[in-house]
């Protein structure tokens, strides 16, 4: 089975060549350098002559966000017919030794890595995604009267594997997400396309993140979107 790890990465000089060189040595990795103004470019470039063949960049001439970041890095997927698509963040708050456990684990469409045990995460951020799951499993529900849905417990975690199906649907997709709102619209998509999904208990340790109340401002505008699609008042996904 062949794996591609999607990293997008914006200003991640302090930490990218860990990163990816945790990374690569489980599977292929794809990095979108998202217009870094940093060093990070001269870091990609050196350690893709290291790796030829195994480790790919992507470069945006201007800052797209998460969704295209990894949407590209799907599309990269699509045409070298990968088997697995797993997305990491790109500042060490995921274990790149945790990726054979993605890689290995039974076959379904999404493999959430839920966030069990997490490290210096602010209780805001707890209480943002405790929400966000509850929101999400709602919207994802068959029902308006079933408040649980499929009961994920970690809708937003962004340590993921995606099928090739799945990938495929998200590669080519109108995204309408702009940020992290990208998490809760991927899982949309697999979940009412009737994918199958899954979640791993992962550790989570919070690093320097660009969450702020404009992202979460974003999050929750999505989330009335789906509310909205789930009560018919705007059209279905197409």
């Amino acid at each position: 089975m062949k794996t591609l790890v999607v990293i997008p990465a914006y200003n991640e000089e302090s930490t990218i060549e860990e990163v990816v060189r945790g990374a690569i040595k489980h599977a292929d990795v794809s990095i979108t350098d998202d217009a870094s103004k940093d060093k990070t470019p001269e870091i990609l470039n050196r350690l893709q002559l290291e790796f030829p063949g195994r480790m790919f960049v992507i470069r945006h001439d201007k800052n797209t966000h998460i969704p295209r970041g990894i949407q590209d890095g799907m599309k990269f997927a699509v045409e070298k017919k990968y088997d697995w698509v797993i997305t990491m963040d790109a500042g060490l708050s995921h274990d790149a030794d945790r990726l054979p456990d993605f890689i290995n684990y039974e076959t379904c469409d999404l493999l959430i890595g839920s966030r069990k045990e997490t490290v210096n995460v602010p209780l805001f951020r707890k209480v943002i995604s405790f929400v966000a799951a509850k929101v999400m499993n709602y919207c994802l529900s068959k029902s308006i009267f079933d408040i649980l849905g499929p009961n994920i417990k970690d809708c937003t975690s962004g340590y993921r594997r995606y099928s090739r199906v799945a990938y495929e649907k998200i590669a080519n997709y109108p995204l309408e997400s702009v940020a992290f709102d990208f998490h809760m619209e991927a899982l949309s998509i697999v979940s009412l396309s009737g994918g199958s999904i899954k979640e791993l208990p992962i550790k989570y340790i919070f690093s320097n993140s660009s969450f702020n109340s404009r992202v979460l401002k974003l999050a929750v505008q999505f989330a009335k979107k789906l509310l909205f699609r789930k009560f018919r008042i705007i059209p279905q996904y197409p």
